[in-house]
């Protein structure tokens, strides 16, 4: 059963109504990132002093660059309703509440603009819709048991019209219509502050022309009723929407530019990183190779190119190799304190060798100079010494 007592007067529906489309404003621009703050204040500015002309053509001019952004598109419709044009404001709101479904505020500003016109269904169903995207949304429940005051009202008079002796219809519509008002009726309240979650720019307010649709007066003793005509009320100041601070776009931009770099020092480390341990890798099997007499191996290591020594040939040189690994008995060769630097396609490992065989011992400084190849990194150059 619905409670009665807080049910508004005809004035009071109305004002609510604006009021809930101003504040639906407030929550819009508070839910979406503004356009730019600049056009934003340029065109609330001449919302507020009443040049809805110039305001229009501005908001259209932004709108033609940035078709999707939610603030301007909300003033637009706030401009068009100020103007009188309903059906371009249901228009721009229906489109808004498509394009943002999971906000419930353009279906509540739709609610008002069909309350406004005596569309109570449409009103009604609006703002079940904001309801199911918000079940917190107050201002929609407060709003839909207005509109269904109205609803219940309409029917009870209706239900007289065509059986006059019905008494208890009679009844209660006398009760809804005592509670709501008659069209004349009823204080209406002020516009209710809201606090943005920022500072902003103190409040301009501006005239609302408002639009109160046909309602059936009172009943009385007579054998009858019949409707009463409506009342055009007087406008009520309504509140414009604040702009939001300014993005510092410039700092952004240089927080965005410097994690960018970082990401991009810690891929090159992590592929740098990779291509040493690559390198690495190819010299200790060299020197596994060397430890175990597997000449194949040990020869594998070197590139095609490989820097030999004067006035010997490759031939030659492996010839020679082969023999000095192969008359040893035992050979272990390791590789101390090594480091690797790497510059495109050519690496440089520096390092302390470690030779013992059953007829030689020595610990020595040695560079290996390596090239990529293909997947693979050959040895191109070896010295002994700094």
């Amino acid at each position: 059963m619905f409670s009665m007592s807080r049910l508004p007067s005809r004035p009071a529906l109305r004002q609510r109504m604006q009021r809930s489309l101003l504040i639906a404003g407030l929550l819009a621009a508070m839910k979406f990132t503004p356009a730019m703050a600049d056009e934003a204040a340029d065109v609330q500015q001449l919302l507020r002093s009443g040049q809805y002309t110039n305001a229009l053509e501005k908001a259209d001019a932004f709108l033609k660059q940035k078709p999707r952004d939610p603030q301007m598109r909300f003033l637009k419709g706030v401009i068009l309703t100020e103007q009188n044009k309903s059906a371009e404001a249901i228009d721009v709101f229906t489109k808004l509440s498509k394009d943002y479904p999971t906000l419930p505020e353009p279906y509540n500003n739709l609610a008002v603009l069909y309350a406004s016109a005596g569309e109570y269904e449409k009103a009604r169903t609006a703002l079940d819709q904001a309801i199911r995207t918000n079940p917190t949304y107050a201002t929609a429940y407060e709003n839909l048991g207005d509109v269904h005051a109205k609803l219940a009202s309409q029917a009870y008079d209706k239900a007289l019209q065509l059986d006059q002796s019905n008494s208890a219809a009679k009844s209660k519509l006398t009760l809804v219509r005592n509670l709501v008002g008659n069209t004349t009726g009823g204080s209406s309240p002020q516009v209710a502050a809201v606090t943005p979650p920022a500072p902003a720019p103190a409040r301009a307010q501006t005239p609302a022309p408002t639009q109160v649709a046909p309602q059936p007066a009172p009943v009385t003793p007579a054998p009858h009723s019949a409707p009463q005509p409506a009342v055009q009320p007087t406008p009520k100041p309504v509140e414009a929407s604040k702009p939001e601070p300014k993005v510092d776009a410039a700092a952004e931009q240089k927080r965005l530019e410097a994690e960018r770099r970082r990401s991009e020092q810690a891929k090159a480390k992590e592929a740098a990183d990779a291509a040493q341990a690559k390198v690495l890798a190819v010299v200790e099997n060299w020197a596994k190779a060397w430890s175990a007499r597997d000449v194949g191996a040990y020869l594998n290591a070197y590139s095609k190119d490989f820097a030999l020594p004067a006035g010997q040939s490759r031939k030659a040189w492996e010839t020679e190799r082969r023999a000095r690994i192969e008359d040893k008995t035992r050979i272990n060769v390791r590789i101390l304190s090594p480091k690797v630097s790497i510059k495109g396609e050519t690496a440089t490992v520096r390092f302390r060798q470690a030779y013992d065989s059953n007829t030689f011992k020595s610990e020595s400084s040695k560079t290996l100079v390596l090239i990529q190849q293909g997947n693979a990194w050959r040895i191109q150059q070896e010295r002994t010494g700094n």
